[in-house]
């Protein structure tokens, strides 16, 4: 790709042998010309009819893409006999009253003008293009249009626009589609105007092109997509192993009922050799080629594609390297200091490992992870947690805040009952209920017995003990040595919380139905103590980590939404209210989802090298999507479930938190209350009552398809609403969206600010607490910095894993902020947009709000000892790692 220089000539000359093997499509632009020179022979002799003019805006690919270089001299061939680009206007007004099909009157084809004295930018960029359609008063409103593509290369259609409709004015048509050779369509690409119609009520003469859209889009689930597909179709998780790359590949298909999972978009690629149950693996990703439908591809900004770019890189040529640097150096990070300098100085490399590194390949692909100058060295941004205070991660309000403030603020939850209980099946498990006694830590509770303190409300418990328990003895088969944990916390009159014990448990040696084996750890500030506390705190940070990477992000945001985009392109049409209103929260996910499954969460993959739960980690989500409730992703009912919250008409979002000064809740429970007041606003504009609802065809072919087949494994489940009522309506597609856009930015864009400094959270531990004696412990004592850095990730770990989550913390430039749309004219309803302006402006005000609170200094979980402001739900951002910003979609 960079050396495209040397090889210009080369592959200009090389154009001329493939124009000639491409007869066959100059063959049909010139069968194609013949029909067109007759038109356009007939439009000489029809020069009094009248014309509306129209502005065509589009994006070619990229001229110096050398894969298009024939395309361009072909693309010149076929504009000079006539066959470049044709649209067709399509009446919703008025039938073709020659033909018995109730379908709307197709209008006489009409030709981009001067596509060739538009020159072509540099870079991919806007070229706009008139034209002229024929109309009368016989052809009435132009509800949709035709466009063939007689090019050999694709473009991406941003709208069409008719400046004066005799009647109606402007008609604007937002497309955002790639339009590929016609010769790749079964059918001829439809575009509608950006008018909403529910299916009732859609213009008789558009109703039969309504349907066949999504015919099309749904395909026949047969064969395997390729490039220019624009199918929707579901699939289990049978992509993530490679059987055929040996038995340390193979991992469990994910998606049925032993191993439930949600569904993920269906490639068709063939079966592996050694297993046909298992989908076949890219072996490479030239290009980024995973196929999803291709609008839902990343788009053609440079920032996107750099990210995805990244991604790649880290996996096909970073981790390698890192590797070889692991071997060639010395191991082990020793000390603190050292791990400061990964920011101050950065890591030393040796000249022909970083040549191999880099693959020949130089920045600005690697800019943000590599260094030129001097003796090469890996670059990695100060994360924020230690920009300010390089020690103050280590405290313990430090520690408790991040519960609240951090970047996995929904997990922690009020202790109802003491001693805490476990919820395993204690036939498989044996006892798994927490052995904390009232004796363990009356010493902390501010002079109040555990029933004062649990009446009062001022005890908190952060679990992973039985989401982890059960596969903690396979887990620990691996490299990595880790405990399931529970850390007790008491809130103090000051807002902050405060850790009494950490309690660590392992599998019974005798087996599971002997249960655990426990050990408590308290707070210390001295001697070795401290240090054997500051290990148990690791602990818990390992568990943490891991659910979050794995449960909190990947599953509860990532894999969840899937469904919903695969559901929404197959059931509603892009003319439903409905379709409008999610369209811009699911931009990029499926990518970004089909990219992860490629790299991140694959056998063998980042993920697995960088977390504790090794090869066992997507079957241990599939364990917990058991527990998944979509009700329960509503951040109200959330925090209910967790305790944290009880519900209270008199307080604002009808419901108190019983810990005032928490970030998360307090911004989210803004966010989520403006969120769904648009929602509500916006379909109150479209139906009226209850029963529109239930008259409503594509609404409940949705509805019925989300659970039966995205979330197939979950369809019995009595929780899901009916989708009978409005307010049923509006709940649902709050959710989707809080979800897809606030859920999502809290609890990725936080992973590099605090996570960027491992030791604050790391995400392995490579031993188990050393035992008084050995010498492990005698380390500890004499070094608890060395010995700490040794149980937690190992040199290649450290810098693989920073590199991985400084890519995921990152803003692309062509990011779409909550309250905001990349299209101004995403839909002609007045009312909409004025609602949307509405929203818009709400969420500003609510970001004023946030900004407000960091200032206020006696809300001290706001800051904390690291004077790290919460700001992960602030929702405008600038480009980069910016610790703050609400994208609408799941984009990375």
């Amino acid at each position: 790709m960079f050396g495209i220089g040397k090889n210009l000539i080369g592959d200009a000359l090389k154009t001329t042998g493939d124009v000639l093997r491409t007869t066959g499509d100059v063959a049909g632009s010139v069968v194609n010309a013949g029909g067109n020179i007759v038109d356009r022979a007939t439009d000489i002799g029809r020069i009094g009819k009248k014309k509306i003019k129209g502005k065509v805006i589009l994006m070619r690919s990229n001229v110096l893409d050398f894969t298009e270089l024939h395309s361009s001299v072909l693309d010149g061939v076929t504009e000079l006999l006539g066959s470049g680009i044709v649209l067709e206007l399509v009446s919703a007004t008025h039938v073709d009253r020659h033909s018995n099909d109730p379908r709307g009157k197709v209008g006489r084809r009409a030709y981009l003008e001067r596509w060739l004295t538009s020159l072509p930018p540099l870079f991919a960029g806007e070229s706009v293009f008139q034209i002229n359609f024929e109309w009368d008063e016989e052809f009435g409103y132009p509800g949709a249009f035709y466009i063939r593509n007689g090019h050999t290369s694709e473009f991406f259609l941003k709208s069409l626009t008719l400046e004066d409709v005799p009647g109606h004015g402007k008609v604007h048509f937002d497309c955002n589609s790639w339009v590929y050779p016609q010769r790749r369509y079964n059918k001829d690409r439809i575009f509608f105007a950006n008018k909403t119609y529910l299916p009732s009520e859609t213009p008789a003469p558009l109703r039969k092109y309504r349907e066949e859209e999504l015919i099309n889009l749904r395909g026949d689930g047969k064969g395997e997509r390729k490039e220019w597909d624009r199918i929707y179709d579901y699939e289990v998780y049978n992509d993530i192993a490679d059987p055929d790359g040996g038995n340390s590949l193979v991992r469990l298909i994910l998606g049925g009922n032993k191993y439930p999972y949600p569904r993920r978009g269906r490639t068709g690629r063939p079966r592996t050799r050694r297993d046909p149950n298992y989908e076949s693996r890219l072996q490479s990703v030239v290009g980024l080629n995973i196929y999803v439908p291709r609008d839902e591809n990343f788009g053609h900004l440079k920032m996107a594609d750099f990210l995805a770019y990244s991604l790649k890189a880290l996996s096909s040529n970073i981790k390698p390297g890192l590797e070889t640097i692991a071997d060639r150096t010395p191991g082990e990070i020793d000390n603190f200091k050292q791990v400061h300098n990964l920011y101050d100085g950065g890591f030393p490399i040796p000249f022909n490992v970083f040549r191999d590194l880099t693959n020949g390949l130089t920045p600005p692909m690697f800019k943000e992870l590599l260094r030129t100058d001097g003796e090469r060295f890996l670059r990695y941004p100060v994360p924020h947690i230690i920009k300010d205070d390089k020690s103050a991660w280590r405290t313990d309000e430090e520690f408790a805040r991040e519960m609240l403030a951090g970047v996995n603020p929904i997990c922690i939850s009020r202790l109802q009952q003491f001693p805490p209980l476990s919820k395993l099946d204690p036939s498989v498990y044996g006892n798994q209920d927490s052995t904390i006694s009232e004796e363990n830590i009356k010493y902390g509770l501010n002079g109040l017995s555990v029933n004062e303190a649990i009446e009062q409300n001022k005890l908190y418990i952060l679990d992973h003990h039985d989401a982890l328990m059960p596969y903690l003895r396979k887990i620990n088969s691996t490299s990595t040595k880790t405990y399931a944990t529970r850390t007790l916390l008491l809130l103090q009159d000051d807002g902050t919380l405060k850790p009494l014990v950490i309690e660590l448990s392992l599998p019974h040696p005798q087996g599971d139905r002997h249960g655990a084996i426990s050990k408590l750890y308290y707070p210390a500030e001295g001697g070795v103590e401290s240090s054997i506390w500051q290990l148990a705190k690791a602990y818990v940070a390992v568990n943490d980590v891991g659910y979050h990477q794995l449960i909190s992000h990947w599953l509860h945001t990532h894999a969840v939404v899937e469904p919903f985009v695969i559901a929404t392109h197959r059931q509603l049409s892009v003319l439903h209210p409905i379709h409008k209103l999610l369209i811009p929260h699911y931009k990029d996910t499926m990518f970004i989802n089909a990219f992860a499954r490629q790299v991140l969460v694959n056998a063998g993959g980042l993920l697995e090298e960088t977390h504790f739960q090794s090869k066992y980690a997507m079957e241990l989500s599939s364990y917990i999507y058991k527990d998944w409730n979509f009700l329960e992703q509503a951040l109200p009912m959330n925090l209910i479930k967790r305790g944290v919250a009880v519900e209270d008409a008199s307080s604002p979002h009808g419901l108190r938190l019983l810990i005032e000064d928490y970030p998360f809740a307090v911004d989210g429970l803004e966010i989520w209350s403006t969120i769904q007041k648009w929602v509500t606003n916006y379909c109150s504009l479209y139906y009226k009552d209850d029963e529109a609802i239930q008259n409503d065809v594509e609404l409940q072919s949705w509805w019925k398809e989300v659970r039966e087949k995205g979330h197939a494994d979950k369809k019995n489940e009595p929780w899901w609403p009916k989708m009978n009522t409005i307010s049923e309506l509006v709940e649902s597609c709050t959710i989707i969206i809080w979800i897809a856009s606030a859920l999502h930015a809290a609890v990725n864009f936080g992973q590099y600010p605090y996570g960027g400094f491992v030791p604050n959270r790391p995400t392995i531990s490579r031993r188990l607490m050393p035992e008084v004696g050995s010498s492990e412990y005698k380390e500890l004592e004499a070094n608890p910095e060395k010995a700490y850095l040794r149980t937690i990730n190992s040199q290649i770990q450290f810098l693989l894993g920073m590199s991985l989550i400084e890519i995921l913390s990152r803003h692309a430039s062509d990011e779409v902020y909550l309250g905001q749309r990349a299209s101004i004219e995403w839909t002609s309803d007045k009312h909409a947009l004025e609602a949307f302006e509405k929203f818009g402006k709400e969420v500003y005000q609510v970001e004023e709000r946030i900004m407000e609170r960091n200032r206020d200094i006696n809300l001290k979980n706001r800051t904390g000892p690291a004077n790290f402001p919460y700001t992960l739900l602030v929702p405008s951002s600038s480009e980069g790692l910016t610790a703050r910003g609400i994208p609408n979609s799941i984009s990375i």
